[in-house]
This record gives structure tokens, C-alpha cells and sequence, in this order.
């Protein structure tokens, strides 16, 4: 059996090609960006002839005979499933994607990388790879090369540059009313977040956490009491507000918790739009615009806070863990749980939670905070979120790879997904008035993030906080109060049902838990604390 002759190709005719290759296939998302931004005109194809010259002089300076190859190859694997997702789902590959991916559990993971996911890559990164491995480059003599190269990328950066300077001012007006536009360039902008993500992750091995309130304890009225406050902080999972019909929606999603005494804030925003972010956000001591991930890494949590104030603190999960900030308290996870019931299709539903809630709230002996972090509402495998009892709004899209259903079917599942998750919360709030005779209950739901739908062709979550929709931003917000917890902080109802018209955020959210557990600390900031000026108005006095 005889094999083709391989063929022979000049190394810098290798380069335009591999350059033209990751332009034209890996970048559709960047050009409709562009065309949308520029418009179909000269400055467009002068814009469009500045990005290839500069990657064909990329791909030029490191075509030496022992880097050609590697490097090629390298860029059409990564450019491969960069292209995928941000074409697929309008995702955008940036740091905070690139910790997604890097925390993302398997169970997580395997919804994402479907069979299409398997043949894209198959297609547009693997045998492309193997073609560059194929083929032999032929190379100049080592110093006609470097002469002849340092000349060819010269050339092409002179008349790159010759455009930027002639077009300077439409250029710049456009990136800057289109801010992702450079974000997305593939595989420029997956590389340069990854190598962003991966310096600070260095950065950030040896920090040591920060004791904050170290004069935290319990103030009077809740060391005065008889029998223990359980308060449930409920953090939910991709859940957005529009879908809420507490909020105004026009399908009934929320037929349970609109039968209950909840008081219900429907301005709320989140501090980011995917949950390594907003988790340790929520729990941390600063505001979103000081917060950063380095300083939540350096610094304790609210629940440390809780813990040292004398507070009973637990965190149990059905996620992709506490992003740090459980570290120091109890923590467990319950996605491998083998509940007949909740995991019986490997994922485990919400449900989870409530035998295990049940008996603890009924056992519970001291002021406890339990911290019930959901899956919730995430994606892509909405339908795998909810029960089968669930399934009201049909046709609903029984497929992770949600651009191979309607608009419709998407919008069905998730919003099973928020019937599941009213259910769920009506059930918390359930086992908290089946222990009141034992303890007074206080119950906080809040959710992460939001949720793009399919909206302006985008799915999922995660998108730049600055140019995210208001689907990714704006969340639910939802608390119950019993009437036992109610007289023994001294609240008053009145002025409760003056509180849901306001705004609030993910700013109030630690000195709200603070305020509910009555825990008195000189970091507590009253202002922030949702339901402070409640209590004040009943008992003429702070916290």
C-alpha cells in the first residue's frame, strides 16, 4: 500500500493560511460584531484587511522550523472551542469564563460537551491540526529568513498601522460603543484571558485570609430569647427576575410563594453574572464597586462572621461548591447523593435539601444559619431541573444544546425551572413553620445571577458586567418572616410592606443577614441592612 506524497508548502505561505483559516472559521461571531459596528463599507474592509495583517504578521514572526508547527496547531485547537461556545451561545471567553471552565464540576461540564461540541471539534480543530502535520514547510536558510521575515512583518505592521492612523477616530468610536468586539478576536482574546486568569491565580496562592469583626456577637434581643433563631439563606441559581409572576410575569411560575406571606423585592440587581463571581461577592464585606476576587480571597466571609459571633453556621450545596466562602465553616455537598427520589437521573433536583433541612431546623438547639446553595435553574440542561409533576409549559426543550430548539422551548424549560424552584422555596419556608412550636424561623432567598434566554442571540450567563443584559442582572429577591421572629425582633408590619418598591442589591446582602441574626459588630453598616429601619421604628433603638 502505497500513501500520498506528502505535499510541500513554504513556510510563510503556511502562516497566511493558518491566519486566513482562524479568521474565516474561528471568528464569525467578531465579523458580525464588526459588520454590525462598522457597517459594510471602505472603513469596514480596511478595518477587516488591519486584522489579518496583523495575524499574518503574528503567525509570520514565530514561523521558525521547530515553532511553525507547534504553534499552529496550538492556536486552531484552542480557536476551535472558543469558536464553538461563542457562536453557539454568544459567550465571550474572557477571566472570568476561564475560571468557569477551570471550576466547572464533571457534572456541570457534561452538558456543555455534547456530540455537536465532539464533531465541531473534530472538524475545525482536529483535522486541521492533522493537515498542518501532514504537510512538510519548506524554510529559508536560517539568516535569509530572519531578513526576509523581519521584512514581511514590518511591511504588514506599517500597513496596519497606516489604516489605524487614516481611520483612528471611526475606530475607536466604534470599539468603544461595542466593547466586547476585541474581546471576542479568537484565539487573541481565549489566550490572553487564560494567561490573565492563570497570573492571578498565582498571584493569589499564598494570600492568607483577613479576620474582619472581630468584635462580632449576638445582641440582646436574640440572646434574650427561649427558644433558637434559624434563619435559611437560600442562594439561588440562574434564577431571573422577569420570569417571576411575583414580578409581573404573565405566566404563573410562582402559584405557591404567592400564597404565603413573602415579602417580595422585585428591583434587585446582582453584583455579577456567573457565580464565581456573585457568590463570594454576596457574602463578602465589600460593595461590587470595591469588591474584586483577590480581596474576597484575602479577607473573611459573612459566614465566618456568623461563626465567631457564636452562631450555629452551615453550608450545603448542590452546586459547584462556595467559592471560598465556606471554607472555614461546615460545608457539604450534596450532588452525590444517592436519593432514590431527587437524583434519580444522576443530578440531584433541589429536593435534595429538605429531609436533611427538616430534621436539622427541628433539632436545632442554638441560633443557626444554614446556607442551601441550589442548581437551580442552571443551564444549559434546563429540563434536567425540574420533575417530570413539573413539566407545565410545553413544548419544553429537552436538549442541552439549546440552538437546536425554538425560542419557545427554551423559555418553556426554563420556566419550569422557576415553578421548580417556587415549589422548592415554598417547601423551606414549609419546614420553618413545622418547627416554629421549636424555633423561630427567618427565611432569605436571593439568586446569583440571571439568565440570557436567547435574547439578542444570547444564551446563558456570564457576559462583561458592563455590557450585560439586564436578563444576567437583574434577579430575584424574596424573604419570609414568621410572626414568632417578627415580635421577638420587634419589626414592624407596616413598614415591611413599605420595603419591596425599593431597589436593592447584592451590596445589602451581608448586612442584611448580619441585621437578621442580630448581630452586633462595628462592620455592620445599618444603611445597607434591608430591613433595619423596620426594626427601629418598633423599638426606637438600632440593632
Amino acid at each position: 500500500m502505497t500513501f500520498p506524497k506528502r505535499p510541500e508548502i513554504g513556510s510563510n505561505t503556511l502562516a497566511v493560511i493558518v491566519s486566513l483559516y482562524l479568521l474565516a472559521v474561528g471568528n464569525l461571531t467578531f465579523w458580525r460584531r464588526a459588520v454590525e459596528g462598522f457597517g459594510v463599507g471602505p472603513v469596514f474592509w480596511g478595518f477587516a484587511l488591519m486584522v489579518a495583517a496583523l495575524f499574518i504578521a503574528s503567525a509570520i514572526a514565530v514561523s521558525s522550523r521547530f515553532l511553525a508547527k507547534p504553534i499552529y496547531i496550538f492556536l486552531v485547537l484552542v480557536s476551535a472551542p472558543a469558536a464553538y461556545f461563542t457562536d453557539t451561545f454568544g459567550t465571550i471567553i474572557d477571566r472570568a469564563m476561564i475560571e468557569n471552565a477551570v471550576t466547572t464540576t464533571s457534572g456541570e461540564a457534561k452538558y456543555l460537551v455534547t456530540w455537536q461540541f465532539g464533531l465541531h471539534i473534530l472538524l475545525f480543530g482536529i483535522l486541521p491540526s492533522l493537515l498542518i502535520l501532514w504537510v512538510r514547510v519548506r524554510h529559508r536558510p536560517f539568516f535569509s529568513k530572519v531578513i526576509y521575515n523581519s521584512a514581511a512583518v514590518a511591511a504588514l505592521l506599517l500597513a496596519a498601522g497606516g489604516f489605524l492612523y487614516s481611520q483612528l477616530g471611526a475606530v475607536v468610536v466604534t470599539i468603544r460603543e461595542n466593547h466586547d468586539m476585541l474581546e471576542i478576536i479568537n484565539p487573541s482574546g481565549p489566550l490572553t484571558s487564560a494567561v490573565n486568569y492563570s497570573l492571578s491565580a498565582y498571584g493569589e496562592r499564598n494570600l492568607v485570609r483577613k479576620q474582619i469583626a472581630t468584635d462580632a456577637h449576638r445582641g440582646p434581643w436574640i440572646s434574650a430569647e427561649q427558644k433558637p433563631v434559624v434563619t435559611i439563606l437560600v442562594v439561588g441559581e440562574t434564577a431571573r427576575s422577569m420570569n417571576f409572576s411575583l414580578n409581573g410575569y404573565q405566566r404563573q411560575t410562582n402559584p405557591e410563594l404567592q400564597k404565603l406571606d413573602v415579602l417580595n423585592f422585585p428591583y434587585a440587581t446582582s453584583c455579577g453574572t456567573d457565580t464565581a463571581y456573585s457568590v463570594p461577592c454576596m457574602f463578602s464585606i465589600y460593595p461590587r464597586d470595591a469588591f474584586s476576587k483577590r480581596k474576597a480571597k484575602a479577607t473573611q466571609s459573612l459566614m465566618d462572621v456568623v461563626r465567631r459571633a457564636g452562631v450555629d453556621a452551615y453550608w450545603w450545596d448542590n452546586n459547584t461548591g462556595s467559592k471560598g466562602v465556606a471554607d472555614l465553616i461546615s460545608f457539604t455537598s450534596l450532588t452525590g447523593e444517592k436519593d432514590p427520589v431527587s437524583c434519580a437521573r444522576g443530578d440531584c433536583l433541589d429536593s435534595v435539601f429538605l429531609k436533611r433541612l427538616d430534621a436539622l431546623v427541628g433539632a436545632a438547639k442554638k441560633d443557626t444559619v444554614v446556607v442551601l446553595h441550589q442548581i437551580g435553574s442552571h443551564g444549559p440542561a434546563y429540563y434536567m431541573r425540574y420533575p417530570e409533576a413539573f413539566r407545565k409549559f410545553q413544548p419544553d426543550c429537552r436538549t442541552p444544546q439549546l440552538t437546536n430548539c425554538s425560542i419557545d422551548e427554551v423559555v418553556n424549560a426554563y420556566d419550569n425551572t422557576i415553578l421548580y424552584t417556587d415549589h422548592f422555596l415554598a417547601s423551606v419556608i414549609g419546614i420553618l413553620k413545622k418547627h416554629n412550636q421549636t424555633a423561630a424561623g427567618a427565611f432569605l432567598y436571593m439568586s446569583d445571577h440571571g439568565e440570557s434566554l436567547g435574547e439578542n442571540g444570547l444564551y446563558l450567563h456570564g457576559a462583561p458586567y458592563a455590557i450585560a443584559p439586564p436578563e444576567q442582572t437583574h434577579i430575584p429577591m424574596i424573604a419570609w418572616l414568621s410572626p414568632d421572629y417578627r415580635n421577638l425582633s420587634s419589626l414592624d408590619d407596616a413598614c415591611l410592606k413599605q420595603l419591596p418598591g425599593r431597589h436593592y442589591s447584592h451590596d445589602n446582602y451581608f448586612h442584611t443577614v448580619l441585621g437578621l441574626m442580630n448581630i452586633q459588630t462595628t462592620v455592620y453598616k445599618p444603611e445597607l441592612d434591608v430591613f433595619k429601619e423596620c426594626r427601629n421604628i418598633a423599638t426606637g433603638h438600632t440593632q
